[in-house]
């Protein structure tokens, strides 16, 4: 039977629980289930392949169901947490649900707690209205609090519009933008409002910082200088051929030379196309090295797809043992082919672990056929459901002959069950034959 408790349910459909819900019905010797009104029967429904009791406890929890949603109406009703308009659309369908209910429990009751909703949502009226003025509180709530976080966010750019801690300070300020961006937004006027105080401080600071870095024409000599140093660099490494740890090298530089700064125009034009000369150079030979090599792992491809023909050719399985030998020789013969395109190659792997599973999984089966272990447990499997059986059997004749029906009954049920499950042993048993 359900686990459904009566007592964690509104008073309002907990009636409809009082006692035991299978009372209410009955299971047919056909199988059919009923339950019972004042009306009389009604047939509810039936469940094919299982025992009387199942079949009933199905049902029961049909009409559990629909009792415990009425019950979640009545609480949604009474905390408020339902649009009373929306209450009164719920309550018609659970009244036109309870009617047309295939269930087994006392239905009389569980209409009349449908019911009495109806009442229960004028009674809560007030309760709805207050949390939507509770809802209305807190939304006023929230906007002050925004209003709050924006005003300290505003405040503090005010305070470093002054500062010659460029970097640092910079990048407050960029943070306090993200968090600008990120809180919710206020009204038109407020958010415009605090907005234009914010950015004029912003402003503030980036023009005293131009103005700066505009004075710093002095350094351009030492920018220059360092970009000297880098185009040496890249013309050392030229004509090298070791392409992964070179072509790491040229972006360390190709960093360097950006973070180095802006010398004069003309000095910076002059550089860069002695660095970019250099640089142009060593990744040409890198891709002509590049399209020799696709020639070699072109042909390495043919071979494998060649090979790949003779792997697949050992599916389906005839002879495992003549199988590993030939997958073993093939798989020789795999690895002393150079390289090939990663993706093809990854693709063409695939297809031979297709055939090597299949292979293991051929292992397997043999080896689960002929384990004497699994056998031995196969056959006390088969023995104990024998002996099993005969034990029922016997219990059975001795209550028969008590005049104890029922647990005769009961007993040649037992013995029916395992005499199935004796059935599926002894299949089980029959593949290691």
């Amino acid at each position: 039977m359900s686990d459904f408790n009566p007592q964690s349910i509104a008073p309002s459909a907990a009636s409809a629980l009082i006692g035991d819900p299978a009372q209410f019905g009955r299971v047919a010797e056909d199988g059919t289930v009923y339950v019972r009104t004042p009306d009389g029967e009604k047939a509810v429904g039936s469940y094919p392949g299982k025992s009387a009791e199942e079949a009933l406890a199905y049902f029961v929890r049909k009409f559990e169901l629909v009792a415990g949603e009425i019950a979640l109406l009545a609480a949604r009703i009474k905390s408020g947490a339902i649009v009373p308009s929306d209450a009164h659309i719920a309550v018609k369908k659970l009244r036109d649900q309870v009617r047309e209910l295939n269930g087994v429990g006392d239905l009389a009751a569980l209409a009349s707690s449908v019911e009495q909703l109806e009442p229960l949502i004028e009674g809560h009226r007030e309760a709805y209205e207050a949390k939507k003025a509770a809802e209305v509180a807190a939304k006023n709530a929230r906007r002050e609090q925004i209003l709050v976080e924006k005003e300290k966010i505003v405040v503090e750019a005010e305070s470093l519009a002054m500062s010659e801690n460029w970097k640092v300070t910079g990048d407050r300020l960029k943070q306090l933008l993200d968090e600008w961006k990120l809180a919710p937004r206020l009204d038109k006027k407020a958010d415009g409002d605090l907005w234009k105080r914010f950015s004029s401080s912003r402003n503030k600071f980036d023009k005293r910082r131009r103005t700066h870095f505009a004075s710093l024409e002095a350094t351009q000599s030492k920018v220059s200088d360092a970009k000297k140093e880098l185009v040496a660099q890249a013309e050392k490494l030229a004509t090298s051929t070791d392409w992964v740890a070179t072509a790491r090298q040229f972006k360390t530089l190709m960093d360097a030379w950006k973070a180095a700064g802006r010398g004069k125009p003309s000095d910076d034009t002059k550089l860069w196309a002695k660095f970019k000369k250099s640089q142009d150079a060593f990744f040409a030979a890198k891709i002509a090295d590049l399209e020799k090599r696709d020639v070699t792992m072109a042909a390495n491809l043919a071979k494998r797809e060649e090979l790949i023909h003779l792997i697949e050719a050992l599916l389906p399985i005839k002879d495992l043992k003549e199988a590993k030998n030939a997958l073993r020789d093939h798989l020789r013969s795999w690895e002393k082919i150079g390289m090939t395109h990663r993706d093809k190659r990854s693709a063409l792997d695939a297809r031979v672990r297709v055939v090597e599973e299949a292979i293991k999984a051929t292992e397997a089966e043999v080896w689960r056929k002929t384990d004497p272990a699994a056998k031995a447990r196969a056959n006390e499997v088969v023995r104990q459901l024998s002996d099993a059986i005969e034990n029922y059997e016997k219990a059975a004749a001795k209550a028969t002959a008590a005049g104890n029906a029922k647990k005769a009954a009961e007993a040649l049920e037992s013995a029916a069950a395992r005499r199935v499950w004796l059935g599926e042993a002894e299949k089980g048993l029959a593949e290691f034959n």
